[in-house]
């Protein structure tokens, strides 16, 4: 398989690096350019769409209309970053199609257009800032968190409660708390879903090639710890931070490979810990559950990507550092050697005649 640059498509999405061929010869930006790829891609992105949707609605609110943690927007604003803003219909089709289903008629298509314009909202920021989809740089972390998570999808929150208060599905007096909880919910589905899906997608692999029995040991350790730590806080002693350590431990050592799954794993305890009432959520309404669920999941997020990106960070800096110096050393020996008499004839040549004059005078 030969490798070649996909034209205008790394300047044109803000992405970089080389893509593989198709069969040696068509190039990957001309193959995302194919009406029918696209618009099998954008089909596809729906059906995933609406199936990560049924997550989130395992624990809505009341009606299931409202989650705390919604899957969807990590997977759409992914799918932007990486196959460009053509991938918009795929997320109001997989919008409007959830929508049908949980809330009325009259409210489907524009809370569909919320929703793909919070996602273009935050893919916009995101290449307004130059974002780069490996998350190997501490103002890449910083811009997903405020711009993407906590900026853009404000407008969805806004749009869809504001809808459903219209639609008088629910009360104007709980407009604060459904808004709340649509716009944390959808914040933390890019901060918890979208650096799970760009490790797997933009992290160049090839540095971990070389990983061992034991490291592949060490990371099953991991997950099984944090798994074992979050189970045991909640149910033994009604806490949910046992396990940061290791999460912290895991961002150290693999950095994003490593925080990413185990940060998933913990909001996957803590979630189904909220929707069956038990450690900390035990004896909480709802608003209290929520708030803690909140509080929770964005410790974890927040944690494991900024200190996994700024190790990331430090580490390239570093190994440069290392490169500059040993590239200075080159040089410098180089020069050393080509100062020697005996490196150079004519230095030679100088040297021995200097030292011959004296003797022919005498």
């Amino acid at each position: 398989m030969t490798w070649a640059v996909a034209g205008p498509y790394p300047r044109r999405f803000g992405l970089s690096g080389s893509r593989p061929s198709v069969c040696g010869v068509e190039r990957y930006g001309q193959l995302l350019r194919r009406p029918l790829t696209m618009v099998l891609l954008n089909l596809g992105l729906a059906a995933v769409l609406y199936g990560s949707a049924q997550i989130g609605l395992l624990i809505g609110l009341e009606r299931g209309s409202i989650s705390p943690f919604w899957p969807p927007t990590g997977i759409a604003l992914v799918a932007l970053l990486v196959l460009g803003p053509e991938m918009w219909p795929g997320i109001f089709v997989g919008s409007a199609i959830v929508n049908i289903f949980t809330g009325p008629v009259a409210t489907v298509v524009p809370t569909a257009a919320g929703t793909t314009l919070a996602c273009l909202a935050a893919y916009w920021a995101l290449r307004r800032t130059g974002f780069r989809p490996e998350l190997d740089r501490l103002k890449d972390a910083l811009a997903l968190v405020f711009l993407a998570a906590l900026g853009a999808m404000l407008i969805s929150s806004t749009i869809g409660t504001s809808l459903l208060v219209l639609s008088g599905l629910i009360p104007l007096a709980s407009f604060g708390t459904y808004w709340l909880t649509w716009w944390t919910g959808d914040a933390m589905g890019v901060l918890i879903v979208a650096p799970l899906l760009l490790t797997l997608i933009k992290v160049p692999w090839r540095r971990y090639r070389y990983v061992d029995v034991r490291r592949i040991a060490e990371v099953a350790v991991m997950l099984a710890a944090s798994f074992a730590l979050m189970v045991i806080g909640e149910t033994a002693f009604s806490v949910s931070f046992l396990a940061f350590p290791v999460l912290v431990l895991a961002a150290w050592r693999f950095q994003l490979p490593g925080a990413a799954p185990v940060g998933v794993l913990l909001s996957a305890v803590a979630i189904h810990a909220a929707v069956h009432g038990y450690g900390t959520f035990e004896g909480r309404d709802l608003m209290g559950t929520m708030v803690i669920l909140q509080a929770f999941n964005g410790s974890i997020a927040l944690t494991g990507l900024l200190l996994s990106v700024a190790l990331t960070e430090r580490n390239r800096t570093r190994q440069e550092l290392e490169r500059a110096c040993m590239e200075l050393g080159n040089v410098v020996e180089h020069l050393d050697r080509a100062l020697r008499p005996e490196s150079s004839p004519l230095l030679s040549h100088w040297t021995e005649h200097k030292q011959a004059a004296p003797k022919a005078r005498g």
